[in-house]
Parts: structure tokens; C-alpha cells; sequence
């Protein structure tokens, strides 16, 4: 099986769009890497650190120093970590070489020699840990966790975290959803007015709940890189999610639902907030936290 690495949903909170603090150069479809568009369009690693460490020490009452991030691709959550604090350490999987290479020459290089001790990117099935256990957190972001589209397949996927998971370990996810999600259509975004992002929800099946999403980009101009990532999983639910967390010996799973922009009701805030009452929006993002358990 092929562990493809991260991807956006339908629609992205104000928090989650990454914010350039200098003009980057002009791309073209011919001079661009994907990995870096990806970079700027899709993640912001700076907030999604924020809500984890945050989020850790009001569960555990202290900081955590090691994370391990599955399906890392090229390691930008993890080099963000090493950043944070000078005991912090990190270790990134995946299992394909390609945007592990791509982050070590392009975001490792970019740290300082004691940071870069301090965070490992490995070749290696999530599935399969090995020795990258012990840590007090571990992230599953960016939906990658879809790419199990069977219950067996995604518990037994949750048990490997949890029993890799330190005694005060968190499991970390996130979620989008909402009717929109089962909706046949493409999504566009400006990014800083250099390119634009286009979320291509290719094909879904209702029956099994599969779903082929692309993602392309296209340049000022006019050129276009199409099929820059693409990815086949399943829609989970939030119910499904949690009970198969649940089943996979979690306790305190919690979901955080991100609020209401003032200005923008359509918009979301960059708050997350533990509930247990969403909202039917047309398409929402929310992230989930799981405990480890003693008892399985």
C-alpha cells in the first residue's frame, strides 16, 4: 500500500492560510516545485504547532518534548518542532522517498546544527514504527490517515500509534467533513496573487465512501501544473473515527471545533475548542486528540 502524504480539504479556516512575509519570485508550471507550492498553499505549520503544544500541556498539565510525525512528507511540521524549544526532538515517517529527500535538502539545510541533530526524517511504514516509539506526541495530519479505507486497516493503524505512544502520550488528527466533502467539484485560492491553488475533488463513491482528490496549480502566466498530487482514500466520519479509536484501546477523545469568524460567518476563527456539538456547516475542518491507555 502507498502512503501518499498530505492534502487540503474543500475549504480552509483564515487560520490555516499561510501569510508570506517578503514577495516570493514569479512561478511558472515550467520553473516551479511542487513541494514548495504545497508548502506555501496548503500548510501553515506555525499554527498547527501552536494548537499542539498548547493543546498538550492543558491535557498533561507540562510541555512535551518529543513528536513524531507520521506521513511527514518533507518534514516541515518537524523542523517547526526542533524550532520551538531547544529540548524538543522529532521524528518524521514515511514511506516515500521522494518528499523525504526534498525536505532534507530544502527544510533540514535550513536549520541550525543543533536543530538538525535533533530531528530525523525516516523511510518506514507508519504501520511499522520500530524503533520510533516512546514519544509524547504523534501527529496524523492533513488527512493522510485516509489512505485506510477499511476498519481493520485504519485500527490497526490507531493500535500501532498507541502502543508506540510514551505513557503520557497524545495521538493528534485532524478532520474535514461537512455535504460539501461528498461533492464532485474544484475549489480555487489565490496564494499571495504569485499562483493559484486548485483542491480538485475528483470523484467520490457513496456507496464506498472512496474518493480520488487532485491537487493542481496554475501560474499568472497562464501555464498550469495539473495532477501535482494526487491521492485515493476514504471519507471517514467523526463518528467512525472515534469509535475505531476508541476500539484501538484511546480513551479521552476529544474533538476541537474551530468557531465562528465575527466579521465572516463563513469563515473560522483559528479557535479550537473542545465539544461535543458541531455545527452542519457546508464544510468544516476540526482536529481530534486521543489518549494513551493502559487498558486495551
Amino acid at each position: 500500500m502507498t502512503q501518499t502524504t498530505h492534502a487540503k480539504p474543500p475549504k480552509k479556516s483564515k487560520s490555516s492560510r499561510r501569510l508570506l512575509k517578503k514577495k516570493p519570485p514569479r512561478y511558472t508550471a515550467a520553473t516551479a516545485d511542487r513541494h514548495e507550492l504545497y508548502q506555501l498553499a496548503v500548510q501553515n505549520v506555525e499554527a498547527e504547532i501552536d494548537f499542539v503544544d498548547e493543546t498538550y500541556k492543558a491535557i498533561r498539565g507540562k510541555l512535551a518534548s518529543d513528536l513524531r510525525e507520521d506521513f511527514c512528507g518533507t518534514g516541515n511540521t518537524s523542523c517547526e518542532w526542533v524550532r520551538r524549544r531547544d529540548t524538543n526532538r522529532a521524528i518524521g515517517l514515511d514511506i516515500d522517498p521522494d518528499p523525504l529527500a526534498w525536505g532534507e535538502a530544502h527544510n533540514l539545510s535550513q536549520l541550525t546544527d543543533d536543530q538538525r541533530y535533533r530531528v530525523a526524517l525516516i523511510q518506514r511504514d507508519v504501520l511499522a514504527p520500530g524503533d520510533a516509539t516512546g514519544t509524547q506526541i504523534v501527529l496524523a495530519m492533513n488527512f493522510s490517515y485516509w489512505l485506510f479505507r477499511t476498519r481493520d486497516e485504519l485500527r490497526t493503524y490507531f493500535k500501532a500509534v498507541h502502543d508506540s505512544l510514551a505513557d503520557d502520550g497524545v495521538f493528534f488528527l485532524d478532520h474535514y467533513g461537512g455535504y460539501e466533502s461528498m461533492e464532485e467539484q474544484q475549489e480555487e485560492r489565490n496564494i499571495d496573487h504569485d499562483f493559484t491553488y486548485i483542491w480538485d475533488q475528483h470523484h467520490y463513491n457513496p456507496i464506498t465512501g472512496e474518493m480520488d482528490c487532485k491537487i493542481h496549480f496554475k501560474f499568472r502566466d497562464g501555464s498550469r501544473l495539473d495532477n501535482a498530487f494526487s491521492y485515493t482514500w476514504r471519507l471517514w466520519t467523526l463518528p467512525e473515527i472515534r469509535e475505531i479509536l476508541a476500539e484501538a484501546g484511546f480513551a479521552n477523545i476529544t474533538v476541537y471545533w474551530e468557531g465562528e469568524d465575527e466579521d465572516d460567518p463563513e469563515e473560522g476563527n483559528g479557535e479550537f475548542t473542545p465539544t461535543m456539538e458541531g455545527t452542519a456547516d457546508a464544510s468544516f475542518i476540526c482536529y481530534l486528540t486521543a489518549e494513551k491507555s493502559q487498558q486495551v
